[in-house]
């Protein structure tokens, strides 16, 4: 199994939140590059040993002990409902942290923490189709790439987490 390549965050060592403003770290899933506010990322590890738990939504696809500490994996692609692929080297769980839970995120594979200001960040595209984008917190240009910029609160909580007091 090859070595995971992690992308630095030193220049957030210092905890200053000037510093990650604007800052997301993308990864790729199915077709599409999404990001995710640097400021929610505590740390990216590889695939581990996932423990089922039952009665839980599909997405959530068990837990990981990182370090002593239980936490809930949420697998991204099925929370998407996109179709499901094999974990392997390149598969990471990304941990975030919204208030005081911890939550890993599975994605294919981690891309970069990429600068995208403000003024390069436009509103998700309004559709009528249903949920999928209530999680879009906006588009991010890079050049002539889109990214998908999820909203980490709206992907954690909602009537589906409910039942799981993360």
């Amino acid at each position: 199994m090859a070595e995971v390549t992690k992308p630095s965050f030193s220049e957030l060592e210092s905890g200053n939140e000037d510093t990650q403003e604007g800052k997301y770290l993308t990864f790729h899933m199915g077709d599409e590059d999404y990001g995710i506010e640097i400021r929610f990322v505590t740390e990216i590890i590889g695939i581990q040993r996932i423990t089922e738990v039952p009665d839980m939504p599909c997405f959530i696809k068990g837990v990981i002990n990182l370090r002593g500490k239980v936490i809930p994996v949420m697998d991204v692609r099925a929370r998407f409902n996109l179709p499901p692929r094999d974990y392997d080297e390149r598969t990471c769980i990304i941990v975030v942290q919204l208030n005081t839970t911890s939550v890993g995120l599975v994605v294919d594979k981690v891309n970069e923490v990429a600068d995208i200001p403000p003024q390069n960040i436009e509103p998700p595209p309004r559709t009528n189709a249903g949920n999928s984008t209530e999680y879009i917190e906006g588009m991010g240009k890079m050049g002539d790439r889109v990214k998908i910029l999820l909203n980490v609160g709206k992907l954690l909580y909602d009537s589906d987490l409910e039942q799981i007091e993360l």
